[in-house]
């Protein structure tokens, strides 16, 4: 895999401000909520940021990137298994819904899922961020539960808690 550049970091030249960046993904996740993703545009989430169009591109490489961003966050933390037990992986099976459930996530999840098939970048930071979020865990696992969390929600969002938790996590640890 090669490692793509972070959109983040600082290059050349005067030191960003990170209260833009701040900003800007506040009002990335607000009209998200608000609008949708098809409904989105950098003009908008700069104006509601209190920015400049230019500001975001040079922060991110694209729309889709922002919104991944701003969807699922650097700080983005699911419970890990440290062993295949069933209490251990339901905190994961648990914390995957919780992640794509967050409005949040959930408005952003259809325009992501048409972007990645375009842009292997977006791609691979998509993959980062939850490989960072669950830290080791088996990529197999990672599939299973981030893509049933992700397609429940897509097909019968109101019928997912606890007992949904419980039926995918004995699936996995027959």
């Amino acid at each position: 895999m090669v490692p793509q550049p972070n959109p983040l970091e600082q290059g050349p030249g005067r030191p960003r401000d990170g209260r833009i960046d701040g900003a800007v993904l506040r009002a990335t996740a607000e009209l998200l909520v608000e609008v949708g993703y098809a409904g989105l545009t950098l003009t908008a989430i700069a104006e509601r940021a209190g920015t400049t169009r230019p500001a975001l591109n040079r922060r991110w490489p694209s729309l889709a990137h922002l919104v991944h961003e701003a969807a699922f966050p650097a700080d983005l933390t699911i419970p890990r298994p440290d062993q295949r037990g069933a209490p251990d992986v339901r905190s994961l099976v648990a914390g995957s819904l919780a992640a794509f459930s967050h409005p949040v996530a959930r408005a952003a999840a259809p325009g992501l899922v048409a972007a990645i098939a375009a842009d292997p970048s977006l791609h691979q930071a998509l993959l980062a961020r939850f490989s960072d979020a669950l830290g080791g865990i088996d990529q197999p696992l990672l599939d299973l539960v981030a893509g049933a969390a992700f397609f429940a929600l897509l097909l019968h969002p109101d019928d997912l808690g606890p007992e949904w938790v419980d039926q995918i996590t004995a699936l996995l640890t027959r």
